[in-house]
């Protein structure tokens, strides 16, 4: 589990929750045609505006936000410099045991299979480099659904507001009404600033952190198979995986 962002939403919602609580009267804070009017009104919309399919993937997405376990760029530079080694010291050939121990890393197994494979270098790296900008795609894309909500979510509640006002305005005859009609003025634009700033927006920035952080470890992968498919130095792909880690993350392999 990923206990930053579970713990984040837990830590942010349960402070808004206590201070309801504390106030006396939590019951106010549910209103039936608020929820409708927000959540389902922010859910239809941003449908509007993407397929079926790309919202059903955004979906798989958020959840996979919560059990986020990308490599450690470091650990992931170290791990490779070792199976590079191995493969300039013992032939390509050799890297057969390192398969089942990479099955962990989908991208790292597919790329040390093509070496084995015989397929070239250059190839090796153009096939890999696609699956990199696709899975990158795919994140932007679902990034875009939830900053979509984000925008479309405090605009319901400003609806909401206005149908409870409207509502209000023609029944003054009847002060019975008054109160249920402002609850759902009130309560839609708290539910549309809350959703869109305590769990869509968060999540799209934690799902834009999570694809940067996945895309350098790929990428970390990327260089290895291509360097290994081409018979390189290792310490030459030392100094490229440095080019393109963070200073605090670069490693001395051969040093």
């Amino acid at each position: 589990m990923d206990l930053a962002t579970v713990l984040g939403l837990i830590v942010g919602f349960g402070l808004l929750s206590t201070a309801i609580a504390l106030g006396g009267t939590p019951e106010s804070f549910f209103n039936i045609p608020a929820i409708l009017i927000v959540f389902g009104g922010t859910l239809g919309v941003t449908t509007v505006c993407f397929s079926l399919s790309e919202m059903g993937r955004t979906a798989g997405v958020i959840l996979k936000t919560f059990v986020h376990s990308t490599r450690d760029p470091s650990e992931a530079a170290i791990h490779v410099l070792k199976i590079a080694d191995l493969a300039r010291k013992k032939g390509v050939l050799a890297l057969q045991d390192e398969l089942g121990e990479a099955e962990g890393e989908p991208f790292l197994h597919k790329g040390i299979t093509m070496v084995v494979d015989g397929t070239p270098g250059e190839e090796v790296e153009s096939i890999m480099r696609r699956d990199i900008n696709a899975t990158v795609s795919r994140h932007i894309k679902s990034s875009s659904v939830l900053r979509k909500a984000a925008d479309f979510a405090p605009a319901m509640g400003l609806i909401g507001t206005l149908i409870g006002l409207v509502q209000m305005l023609s029944r003054l005859d009847d002060p019975s009404t008054i109160g249920p009609s402002m609850a759902v003025a009130l309560l839609t634009t708290f539910y549309g600033v809350v959703l869109a700033n305590m769990a869509f927006t968060p999540l799209a920035a934690k799902l834009e952190r999570n694809s940067a952080e996945e895309s350098m470890v790929n990428n970390v992968y990327l260089m290895a198979a291509a360097s290994i498919g081409r018979q390189e130095n290792p310490r030459r792909l030392e100094m490229l995986l440095n080019s393109i880690l963070p200073p605090s993350k670069r490693v001395r392999y051969f040093d």
